[in-house]
């Protein structure tokens, strides 16, 4: 029983001492840093809404700047962009035809499902993929070993610092735009802070493979780069199965869309997870859906709690091969 109380200081101390080494290595104030460069664009977005109009029964998803719009292109079904969105204090500027709520709206999905959900996550496992292996170091972890706290601790200490490190940084990220497209607008959609959870769940997934190859291998390149291409594989298999499932692909045997299927439901979802998001947002009313997540949704094949439960499945099957591991490796 005694093993409880020294596993839970274990835990808090590596917790501390991810947070000691991110400031150490500068990390910290890196991720800050873009987080503050976001903001500042944000900052400076201007919206100059169209007036309210209604909508053509055959509306197409195209427009036509107001100048070049004739009453028969309007008959036809397309839309006349009639206002404007200026980002980054007049950097960058582009026509819309939505209302003001929703041009902010379409901003703020870019954000956490480009910006931090792609690029961030992808980001964050590169930064953070040499903390694991350089703790795993002989000369760096054996002062830990030698004390009376189990080794699953210290290697669950470890990630879980790094994932609370990491929610800290979506957590301002997402509540930085928020605040600077807020004030610059005066549009404040509290949907957008269900990206937080999701962000910090889709990190946590792919950082557990990074901390199993650190663990095998204790080789911050493999860590980075495998973590990566995992990422990549798991979002080509969650795309392809929504693909195929609303195509027929010649030659395509039962065998091939069984063994789809199976690897779907093993891996991680992240091309799910954005659809999650998109959907607490109410995207669908005014940004382009992906084609292969409707198709999904028709056939009753899209289950957003699963997506999220088999992912953090994953993450724990993969962490506790991981922990076994790192328990009978020899140092």
């Amino acid at each position: 029983m005694t093993q409880y109380p020294d596993a839970i200081r274990t835990v808090r101390w590596m917790v501390r001492d991810t947070f000691r080494q991110s400031v150490a290595t500068k990390l910290f104030w890196a991720m800050l840093g873009l987080t503050a460069l976001c903001a500042l664009f944000c900052l400076g977005m201007t919206v100059d809404a169209p007036p309210d109009r209604k909508r053509h029964p055959d509306e197409l998803p195209t427009y036509m700047p107001k100048g070049e719009a004739t009453p028969e292109v309007i008959a036809e079904g397309i839309r006349v962009a009639e206002g404007k969105v200026t980002l980054g204090f007049g950097l960058f500027s582009y026509p819309i035809t939505k209302s003001k709520d929703d041009a902010v709206r379409v901003v703020l999905l870019w954000l956490a499902g480009v910006v931090a959900d792609t690029a961030g996550v992808l980001l964050a496992l590169l930064w953070t993929a040499g903390f694991l292996p350089t703790f795993l170091e002989p000369q760096a972890v054996t002062v830990l070993l030698a004390k009376p706290a189990p080794r699953w601790a210290v290697l669950a200490g470890k990630y879980l610092g790094v994932v609370v490190f990491v929610s800290l940084q979506a957590t301002v990220f997402v509540g930085a735009t928020w605040f600077a497209t807020g004030a610059a607008t005066g549009v404040w959609d509290g949907a957008y802070w269900v990206a937080v959870p999701l962000l910090v769940i889709n990190f946590a997934v792919f950082y557990a493979v990074s901390a199993m190859l650190a663990v095998w291998t204790r080789s911050t390149v493999v860590s980075v780069f495998g973590a990566v291409l995992f990422w990549v594989l798991c979002w080509a298999t969650n795309y392809t199965q929504h693909r195929l499932a609303m195509t027929t692909v010649p030659g395509s045997t039962r065998a091939a869309t069984t063994l789809l299927s199976a690897a779907y439901w093993t891996l991680p979802k992240p091309l799910d997870m954005g659809g999650v998001f998109f959907d607490a947002m109410k995207a669908e009313n005014y940004a382009a859906p992906v084609p292969e997540l409707v198709a999904a949704k028709a056939r009753g094949d899209f289950h957003p709690g699963l997506a999220v439960v088999t992912s953090l499945a994953f993450a724990a099957a993969v962490l506790a091969v991981a922990g076994y591991e790192f328990r009978h490796m020899d140092y």
